[in-house]
């Protein structure tokens, strides 16, 4: 049966940069889809939320036209400015259709983001 899912990751960056957002975010989305077994043509859409300390780019900027994500939903927000919040952080919600149960997903935390989710990361970088 195929469910409606929704997969969630982070990943940080070193600096404000486009050229690091244009590499970090990619590779976050090619984790989670290559992790969960699933293609852009399973994915209904993706939210993203960055740090207030980001803006060099548009995550989902950075995604297209580098991926087969043209005709993929995708939005962006701000994420809450919290005192000791991980910095130079983005956030991704990505709903999906996928057979898995829920509890068989795997959410990917990449870099400095790893912090956030501890008992979710795979020996991530």
């Amino acid at each position: 049966m195929i469910h409606v899912r929704a997969l969630r990751g982070a990943t940080t960056l070193d600096a404000d940069s486009a050229d690091q957002m244009a590499e970090r975010v990619p590779e976050l989305m090619l984790e989670l889809l290559g992790r969960n077994d699933i293609g852009s043509d399973d994915v209904i859409s993706v939210l993203f939320v960055s740090t207030p300390d980001i803006t060099c780019l548009h995550p989902a900027t950075a995604v297209r036209g580098r991926m087969a994500f043209d005709d993929v939903p995708m939005t962006g927000a701000q994420e809450l400015d919290v005192p000791g919040s991980v910095e130079l952080c983005v956030r991704v919600m990505m709903h999906i259709e996928t057979e898995r149960d829920r509890a068989d997903l795997k959410h990917v935390y990449l870099h400095g983001a790893v912090v956030l989710r501890p008992d979710l990361a795979e020996n991530d970088t």
